[in-house]
């Protein structure tokens, strides 16, 4: 639903705001002073050329002074959110340009009745004063199928026409163009998942949670159908569908197979980025597959609804000289740094590079010792799902509380590979695939770190596999992680419960070392490293943002990291009393 709250310092002058912001920040614009008016700097430039204001309610951001610049719009008139500008101000804005030496005025109207009357009577003083003035009115409005007496709403395909006004040239016809125009052969369709709300107001309409709606306008005007949340590709076959249906007499403009036409993707003002990208790949692939030819995409945000979750699709038929137009240079803020290129779904992709050289396996996949390392892996897993709900419940103090899903996550994509592929027995060869399919499978840090770990870790066990060996690879691992993860003992993480098996490990360098003892006192180090969290202050993760004195339990990734390196299932934190049983389970398998 829309939120009632704002980012602004009043209600009533939050439109002031924005423009005295956006002028702020960018030196190529000018306020007009007492009136609502952005003009371009460099007004000496429009001497003996037609003018073009536009404007409207404000909200719709960055529509339409985001479009003032060379190449686009002169000026810009903006109302209130939702509300026509004052007449006064349009009016002024048309002395400001005229007085500057233009040779003409055309003001650009979306077909909003207030916009209509306003700018028209502006319009009529102005010619009374003896300006040149002409004035169209731009509705683009695919959605409704019968031709009301209104006309079709003026909408995102406005944008194109502050970009190739073309179709209304100067000097004016009397009396001036009122009749609903759009840019040739342009429609324009919205689609909302969520309202919006006004400054200081409820929002504009209400949507349950599982509905969309179809064909509404941009501030929130009721649309032409209600239906359940469809996935991006049916819901743009339904926009597309709907946009070209003869049904829909002169609200619909057919584009035919081998047509050329420039394709808008716009953010009503709430979808996320992601979901927009994700809209206009859907929309190029299915004009493709009617066999259009899409001369130019322009994916963004460039006339919005507030906050409303949506997003509108425009097409407009063109050929070389209005893309020419399209393409031609403007210092327009808001008008996207557009790629010269027609928009497809075709692309070659880069071809992927070979794979670095794979270490040989140094023993068979297949005898006892894979089935020992299906044990241990076996066992680990089972730990992990085990403690699931436990590291779950811990990590929500201290992070997002997914530290049991990810790990649950690995642990059964370690079971399904197992399962299906006999592991290879070489330590190397092994610890590489792990890596490899936790970095592919875990994700979040976790994953990248225990890749980090089991990367670094199998190098110096290519060639040797003897106990010293195995405590270098232990050192490796921990370096490894600690350069890049920027960790260290004592930063309340897994690296914790890590250093502390690791230094235990050490004693497998001494000659003769007796690996069950080592073991053992391995494992009771690493479980008193872990237990020892709970009394730590965070250093590093998303753990290092919470007061330490909420963090009362154990560190999540201490434990896991235990878990994973050293249980076998059936010892939990702060059971070193079952140490020397894990440790002779460790020895047997």
């Amino acid at each position: 639903m829309g939120s009632l709250l704002k980012l602004v310092n009043s209600v009533t002058d939050c439109a002031d705001d924005a423009l005295a912001g956006l002028v702020a920040c960018n030196p190529g614009l000018r306020l007009l002073q007492g009136h609502r008016v952005v003009l371009r700097a460099d007004l000496v430039a429009i001497r003996g050329r037609v003018a073009l204001l536009s404007g409207g309610g404000s909200g719709h951001e960055p529509a339409h002074a985001g479009y003032v610049g060379k190449g686009m719009l002169t000026g810009v008139v903006a109302g209130a959110v939702f509300t026509s500008p004052a007449v006064g101000s349009i009016l002024a804005a048309i002395r400001a340009v005229t007085q500057a030496g233009a040779a003409g005025t055309l003001l650009i109207v979306k077909n909003y009745t207030g916009d209509r009357l306003n700018f028209g009577l502006a319009l009529e003083r102005a010619r009374a004063e003896g300006a040149d003035v002409q004035m169209v009115v731009v509705g683009d409005d695919s959605a409704f199928a019968t031709l009301k007496k209104a006309g079709r709403r003026g909408l995102c395909g406005t944008v194109l026409v502050h970009k190739v006004p073309s179709p209304c040239p100067l000097p004016a016809p009397n009396p001036p163009r009122l009749n609903p125009i759009c840019p040739p052969h342009a429609g324009t369709l919205g689609l909302s998942l969520s309202p919006c709300s006004v400054p200081g107001s409820k929002p504009t309409f209400r949507l349950a949670d599982d509905e969309m709606e179809l064909g509404l306008g941009i501030h929130g005007e009721a649309g032409v159908r209600r239906m359940k949340v469809l996935p991006a590709d049916e819901a743009v076959e339904t926009m597309l569908a709907h946009m070209t249906d003869p049904s829909n007499g002169s609200h619909s403009v057919p584009y035919p197979a081998g047509a050329s036409v420039v394709l808008v993707v716009n953010n009503l003002g709430g979808l996320s980025c992601l979901e927009l990208s994700i809209v206009a790949g859907a929309a190029v692939r299915c004009l493709e597959s009617r066999g259009i030819h899409i001369a130019r995409a322009l994916v963004g945000s460039f006339m919005t609804a507030l906050e409303m979750a949506g997003v509108s699709l425009t097409l407009m038929l063109v050929d070389e000289e209005l893309v020419g137009l399209i393409d031609a240079d403007t210092t327009a803020m808001a008008w996207p740094n557009l790629a010269t290129a027609p928009a497809t779904s075709q692309r070659q992709a880069v071809p992927a590079p070979k794979e670095g050289p794979v270490i040989a396996q140094l023993e068979t996949s297949t005898g006892p010792g894979a089935a020992r390392v299906q044990l241990v892996l076996e066992r680990v897993c089972s730990t992990l799902l085990d403690m699931q709900d436990k590291l779950n419940e811990l990590d929500r103090e201290a992070g997002d509380g997914d530290c049991g899903h990810t790990h649950a996550r690995a642990a059964q994509a370690i079971r399904e590979w197992v399962h299906a592929w006999p592991p290879p027995a070489a330590p190397a060869q092994l610890l590489s695939a792990l890596a490899d399919l936790l970095l592919e499978k875990m994700g979040g840090s976790s994953g990248v770190l225990y890749g980090l770990f089991l990367t670094a870790a199998a190098r110096p066990l290519l060639n040797r596999s003897d106990l010293p060996t195995w405590a270098d690879a232990m050192d490796a691992g921990i370096e490894a992680m600690q350069r890049y993860g920027g960790a260290a003992p004592g930063d309340r993480t897994m690296l914790d419960s890590l250093c502390a098996a690791a230094q235990a490990l050490h004693a497998l360098r001494s000659p003769g070392a007796d690996l069950l003892p080592v073991l053992t006192a391995a494992v009771e180090s690493a479980e008193a490293a872990a237990e020892a969290t709970r009394h730590m202050e965070a250093g590093a993760g998303r753990a290092s943002y919470i007061s330490s004195a909420q963090l009362l339990q154990p560190d999540p990734g201490a434990l896991t990291a235990l878990a994973a390196a050293l249980s076998d299932g059936t010892a939990g934190p702060g059971e070193g009393s079952r140490a020397t049983s894990l440790a002779q389970t460790k020895v047997q398998v």
